[in-house]
């Protein structure tokens, strides 16, 4: 396999510095370019698994979640580095960056799994809690589950914006405790602190997202009062226009946290980055609309060394939109290359 990987390596050495497309260097149009270019999908059928990761308690059933996995050959799965991928906020395992991401790894040798949080991908009804960006644990739970399975070797977590908090507030919760199977993390525009990145949500030149994730988020709840009409209140529901207010009355109110300030203090991987014990990547661009990276989590970013940590000056949210070059395979991108580098030197 080295042969393959140095040639690999090779290919996508192009990508280390991200220069943005063409008339495209602005962080809005970055974003929304990113979130609507479709991509080519020639991964083979899916085997989609339903796992459980967290018990039942009191009136809730367990909650599951539904992998789509994508194996290598039996006879070489288990030495094969696996790449879990985990989506953002109100996204699946179909989100594009997701299909982008596992057509590349799975071409470079990786199995894959496509993870769809709690309730995500059209789960409501395989668990009675809802879903937040404290649910770390759950994407443990996967990992876990596939290594007892299939006897799995190497591990690489990688999620974008929401999912990246999660995968990050993952490897700082395990700390030095860290399993040797987890051989890198990943975090793609990560939403790492929650509370001022939602207050930037709700200011004017960001609301157009706001109002998009809201009307899901909004949707997605009285699907749940619908399927679990004894757990929720359709009326909570009620006169909620940000996500702060989401928060406060909906995700606080049913996760066991105060309020909001409770819920992003709890659940956000700000508070254990100085942690991580596994080499990790972050990427983020100076010109996300949304996302924003307080001078504590910075600091504590800058003294861990397991952080490799690259900003850009542009490349909006979850985007990193270059110039596509098809005389050497290259798609632009970046930021799926970059990851790639840096999943398959850790490998």
């Amino acid at each position: 396999m080295a042969a393959t990987l140095e040639s690999l390596l090779q290919r996508i050495a192009h990508a280390e510095e991200f220069v943005p497309r063409r008339f495209f260097s602005n962080g809005h149009l970055q974003t929304i370019l990113g979130n609507f270019l479709r991509r080519t999908d020639s991964l083979p059928s899916a085997e989609q698994v339903l796992l459980e990761v967290a018990p039942a308690l009191g009136d809730q059933i367990a909650s599951r979640v539904r992998c789509d996995c994508h194996w290598q050959p039996e006879e070489i799965r288990a030495v094969r580095p696996t790449a879990i991928i985990v989506h953002g906020l109100e996204g699946s395992s179909n989100s594009q960056y997701v299909v982008g991401n596992a057509n590349k790894l799975w071409q470079a040798g990786a199995n894959i799994v496509r993870m769809n949080m709690r309730n995500c991908g059209g789960t409501e009804g395989l668990s009675s809690t809802l879903y937040h960006s404290g649910l770390s644990g759950d994407v443990g739970a996967v990992m876990r589950y596939f290594t007892e399975l299939y006897g799995l070797t190497s591990f690489s977590l990688i999620g974008y914006s929401m999912g990246g908090n999660l995968v990050l507030k993952l490897a700082g919760d395990l700390g030095a405790s860290v399993p040797k199977t987890l051989r890198s993390v990943i975090g793609v525009s990560p939403a790492i602190d929650l509370g001022p990145s939602a207050d930037t949500l709700h200011e004017p030149g960001n609301r157009i997202y706001e109002m998009k994730f809201l009307y899901a988020l909004l949707a997605r709840y009285r699907r749940k009062v619908a399927l679990f009409p004894r757990a929720f209140d359709p009326n909570r529901a009620e006169g909620i226009h940000s996500i702060r207010a989401f928060d406060e009355r909906i995700t606080a109110f049913y996760s066991d946290f105060t309020g909001a300030d409770d819920y992003y203090y709890r659940a956000a991987s700000a508070r254990v980055l100085d942690r991580i014990a596994v080499p990790t990547l972050i990427l983020n661009a100076a010109d996300d609309p949304f996302i924003r990276l307080l001078p504590e989590s910075r600091a504590k970013i800058a003294a861990n060394p397991k952080i490799t940590f690259t900003e850009t000056d542009h490349g909006g949210h979850c985007a990193f939109l270059a110039t596509p070059d098809p005389t050497c395979n290259y798609d632009g991108y970046w930021a799926e290359h970059t990851l790639m580098r840096f999943l398959l030197e850790h490998a």
